[in-house]
């Protein structure tokens, strides 16, 4: 099957039998190598020490002082957070589980960059071996930022950071800046659409981002990221879900919804309650999907059997920023002894 994604640090870790990612010393010597933390020829002699030191032993433990001797003020600070988070991998007993960590106790600590490396790495495992180029373009939205156009009821999809790249000045400039200033709708400019019939290219292009997909209803990349939020689902708990667009909810005893961002979040929130929406907020919402249990037993009791709905919004800056760990904290499961 094709690689992809070979720089989000996926091969440097190790698999245990049940599919978990384990940390390797090779992993954290990565985040040592990044420019962030990299020593620079200004860098002190102090913290040009404490560099070596961990990557002779990136498990070892820093004591207090030795992050004070570091000279630069903007250093101290990146070695705190990167040490900080250094912890949080070697406690776990996986990445999974580190990654479930970080939202258990309601105070996100972890930097935003930090939490979306682990979602792509982890979205990497999960789609070991397949053979659907669709599938690792929509799971990018687990980890990067887009930016939506919605002309004429055709919702596009192209990665913010790739946008505002080209309107700063990148490969197609001009191009790139009629999106983000003009707003022009994506539909209309001349990007690489990923498709069906193109879908093979992605593979050449994994790395670059410069795909825009359609979200609409029944399209192939809309399906795909159906097959990406099952597998999601079935590697955390090993429960099988079956996850299809819909068109819209009309549904009397709608018991359970699940917003992939937090726009979603507050407008299933009012439609749930029967508050009126405005039309200009209810635009926002991209797509819908309803989430079916396989084996109703693996639900809450009091719903089991019951459709759980899915929503995906753009903000009003036309944003898509998913949240994929709402998937996994607010999916009615039954309690597990």
């Amino acid at each position: 099957m094709p690689d992809f994604w070979r720089n989000s640090g996926f091969h440097l870790l190790e698999r245990s039998s049940d599919g978990r990612l384990s940390v390797t010393d090779d992993f954290l010597r990565a985040y040592l190598m990044r420019p962030e933390i990299r020593p620079v020829e200004e860098s002190g002699p102090n913290e040009v020490e404490l560099h070596e030191a961990l990557l002779e032993d990136p498990r070892r433990d820093v004591e207090a002082e030795a992050l004070e001797r570091i000279e630069d003020a903007d250093a101290r600070d990146n070695y705190r957070l990167l040490l900080a988070f250094f912890e949080r991998l070697k406690r776990a007993a996986c990445l999974e589980s580190c990654y479930l960590e970080i939202f258990s106790g309601g105070n996100v600590s972890v930097p935003p960059l930090f939490v979306d490396q682990l979602a792509q790495i982890i979205v990497r495992g999960v789609l070991e071996g397949c053979d659907d180029p669709l599938e690792p373009r929509a799971g990018e939205l687990f980890f990067r930022e887009q930016k939506a156009g919605t002309d004429d009821g055709v919702v596009m999809l192209a990665d913010l950071e790739t946008v505002e790249m080209r309107a700063s000045g990148g490969s197609l400039g001009n191009l790139g800046r009629l999106i983000v200033e003009a707003q022009a709708p994506l539909a209309t400019v001349n990007l690489d659409v990923l498709d069906t019939e193109n879908a093979q290219n992605y593979w050449v292009r994994d790395q670059r981002h410069d795909f825009v997909i359609s979200m609409n209803f029944g399209r192939a990349a809309n399906k795909a990221f159906c097959r990406v939020v099952e597998k999601w689902i079935r590697h955390f708990f090993g429960v099988a879900v079956s996850v299809a667009p819909l068109r819209s909810i009309e549904d009397r005893n709608w018991a359970w919804h699940i917003g992939l961002d937090a726009e979603s979040t507050a407008l299933l929130n009012e439609l749930w309650r029967g508050e009126e929406v405005e039309p200009g907020r209810f635009r926002r919402m991209l797509a819908l999907f309803r989430l079916d249990f396989d084996d109703p037993a693996s639900m809450r009791s009091d719903i089991a059997g019951r459709p759980v709905y899915l929503a995906l919004s753009m903000d009003n800056n036309n944003v898509v920023r998913m949240k994929p760990q709402n998937l996994l904290l607010n999916l009615p499961l039954a309690s597990r002894a």
